[in-house]
């Protein structure tokens, strides 16, 4: 459950339908829902059984499958490279969480009647951003210096029957609007000729590795603490199939929204037809349906974003929990203490991306999800499918998977995550700067 609460967050509320709705739409879903399947889910895999072998941060479970002094030197480079890829996905990740916790907050002051609190909560400006993202942090340290099942366990298993809920009624309400079904076709209808862009492929493959937590050292953390007696194979697929589904049901409402917002006014594309505000989509698309519903909308709207709050804070305290088993297991410090000091280095380095962000939000962006997570990933594919002994592999995937030698699964994996995982993931990037 921790493990799904860390895919199920922004990445597939507000960056999902982002990347969709700039890249083509529906061409877009079907190559990320085979890049998901056929590259994130196999690497989940290698993430979630190095974890559970060393039972330790990533560094340690990396070092413990390898064999040479120049093996374990590599390994400290993935695992903490990992480990700073996390951080740096937490700092622009408390922003966005920000942006929705005013966004919860902007339905009560206009219900309260404050209209200069209304206008500042939903308009962007430093003072507003930098006291969001502080505060987003200090509730994320908050929850994890409380543990795995005391802290992230319980809020995920809370979260996502009332996350899908409102999701769902969200969806039939803008179907029964103008607009919808154009953008239901944008969305669910593709244009195959634009699916082998160079570009497309390596925004999917990003977004796949993105909402899964991958190549931040997460998974492998989260592996640590699954029970030996748990079936990895299945455990894993649920985690990919929650994620993608979450991510699916999203662009159902995101996707036909832009374009009853559109219908209703709501400029979303530029006369070139390239989306407007990026960024930002979600926070013009969803207030805009929310304002069309009347006074009911206020209520609808402080639901959503309270409950996206809630799904992004399942997903940072995953990303800031790398970072912290690494300084506790390494340095021997406190667990609260560590939480705090972490903390404070996030917080430093989000406000600096706040006060310059034109300049360092894309590219932090871009430096994490499109191409830090993917290479990470396949590192780690790498270490299983070619440092890893096969048997200590399979002794390993059989504790709670007994007869899995004789499985599809295990006919198939070893061998794809050695060669094709590599060189696909490989293949996707030479392509984005060659091709």
């Amino acid at each position: 459950m921790a493990a799904a609460g860390s895919a199920v967050g922004l990445g597939n509320i507000w960056g999902f339908p982002t990347q969709t709705a700039s890249n083509g739409g529906a061409a877009f879903l079907v190559a990320y829902l085979i890049l998901a399947f056929c590259l994130a889910y196999p690497a989940l895999m290698a993430e979630l059984t190095i974890g559970r072998h060393g039972q330790a941060n990533a560094v340690t479970s990396l070092r413990a499958i390898s064999n040479t002094k120049s093996q374990k030197q590599f390994a400290f480079i993935v695992g903490f490279g990992g480990i700073i890829c996390a951080g740096l996905i937490l700092s622009f990740y408390a922003i966005v969480a920000g942006w929705m916790i005013s966004a919860t907050l902007e339905p009560i002051a206009t219900l309260a009647g404050n209209q200069p609190i209304t206008s500042w909560l939903s308009e962007q400006s430093l003072s507003r951003n930098l006291i969001f993202t502080t505060g987003f942090i200090i509730l994320t340290v908050a929850i994890i210096s409380r543990g795995v099942e005391n802290g992230i366990e319980k809020w995920s298993k809370r979260l996502m029957p009332a996350l899908l809920s409102i999701l769902f009624a969200l969806i039939i309400y803008v179907m029964m609007q103008d607009g919808a079904m154009t953008g239901l076709k944008a969305y669910l209808v593709p244009d195959f000729s634009s699916i082998l862009n160079p570009e497309l492929l390596v925004n999917a493959l990003g977004q796949a590795f993105f909402s899964l937590s991958l190549g931040t050292s997460v998974m492998i953390i989260y592996g640590s603490y699954i029970s030996k007696k748990e079936n990895l194979v299945s455990l894993g697929a649920y985690v990919t199939l929650i994620d993608v589904f979450i991510a699916f049901v999203a662009g159902l409402l995101i996707i036909p929204a832009m374009y009853v917002a559109q219908a209703q006014g709501v400029e979303i594309f530029s006369s070139q037809g390239e989306l407007l505000s990026e960024d930002t989509l979600v926070f013009q698309v969803l207030p805009a349906l929310f304002d069309g519903m009347g006074t009911i909308g206020l209520f609808v709207g402080f639901a959503f974003f309270a409950l996206m709050s809630i799904a992004a804070l399942t997903s940072s305290i995953s990303m800031l929990e790398a970072p912290v088993s690494y300084a506790v297991e390494r340095f021997t410090l406190d667990r609260i203490k560590a939480t705090w000091l972490i903390g404070a280095i996030i917080t430093i380095v989000s406000s600096t991306i706040v006060i310059y962000f034109d300049t360092l939000f894309g590219f932090v962006i871009t430096l994490t999800t499109k191409f830090g997570q993917p290479l990470l990933g396949l590192m780690c594919c790498l270490f299983v499918g070619w440092i890893w002994y096969r048997n200590s592999l399979l002794e390993e995937i059989k504790q709670g998977c007994p007869g899995v030698a004789n499985s599809v699964f295990w006919k198939i994996w070893p061998w794809y995550i050695k060669f094709i995982c590599p060189l696909a993931i490989a293949l996707v990037f030479i392509n984005s700067i060659f091709g």
